[in-house]
């Protein structure tokens, strides 16, 4: 199959080339990370360099990735709490005149029916190739663990630790990022922060929540805090901090 590397803004693309390839991508109540929904505007509009879509022959887009540039002093220590934080600093970093010198890997898709062909390693090697044409020598991605859906009780910490007998981890988002030589820095346990409804909760997640609790939720890599009284649901999200450069 031969693919091109392209904006995602190079062309337009129909509602259901878009709906086929982002159909799998995450789950609904991402969309509830109120935050981010307050930045990501001028993400799309000052970033759009950073927004990859694979493409194959017949101009149809089978993979697509994004990223967005901070300032960040290759320290542990002072690592954005996880996504949304880097969102955050992405936006007023551009704001205040801040130069950027790192490339955070926001996320990747892949077409559901092409997964398992390394399209997910050949877009995240197309925007490490952007960073260094830009100069930023560094390379983060707060990496959202899939398999971490099957562990909810598990802590992030040592989930992130977890490894199959050859070394590499038992998470396979993860180890295609370690696929591409990127290693795991540090835990995101607060990465986002997703709010909503009673109401909103059980239409992203299909189920119903009878009483104030905690609750395991499809796709949900922790557990969903539901506050019968104010009529609210809270679910913090972990990632994982790696660094490919």
């Amino acid at each position: 199959m031969k693919l091109i590397i392209e904006r995602f803004d190079a062309r337009e693309w129909s509602d259901e080339q878009v709906e086929e390839l982002f159909g799998e991508g995450f789950p609904e109540f991402v969309g509830g990370d109120r935050l981010v929904e307050q930045y990501i505007g001028r993400v799309r509009e000052w970033f759009a360099e950073l927004d990859l879509v694979l493409v194959d022959e017949r101009g149809v887009p089978v993979a697509a990735g994004w990223g967005i540039p901070v300032r960040w002093d290759g320290e542990a220590k002072t690592l954005p709490l996880g996504y949304t934080d880097a969102i955050v600093r992405a936006v007023e970093n551009r704001e205040l005149g801040v130069e950027p010198g790192t490339l955070v890997i926001c996320g990747a898709v892949v077409t559901p029916s092409l997964k398992g062909r390394g399209l997910a390693g050949e877009v995240l090697t197309a925007l490490r190739r952007l960073a260094v044409e830009r100069g930023w020598p560094r390379v983060i991605a707060p990496v959202r663990p899939t398999l971490k859906s099957r562990y909810p009780l598990a802590p992030i910490e040592s989930f992130m630790g977890w490894t199959r007998p050859d070394g590499t981890s038992l998470d396979p988002w993860i180890r295609t990022h370690q696929r591409l030589g990127a290693r795991i820095v540090a835990a995101a346990p607060a990465s986002q922060t997703m709010t909503g409804t009673v109401c909103e909760w059980e239409r992203w997640t299909g189920m119903v929540f009878p009483e104030s609790g905690e609750y395991v939720v499809p796709r949900g890599l922790s557990l969903l805090r539901v506050d019968k009284d104010s009529g609210q649901g809270v679910y913090v999200e972990p990632n994982v901090w790696m660094r490919h450069m």
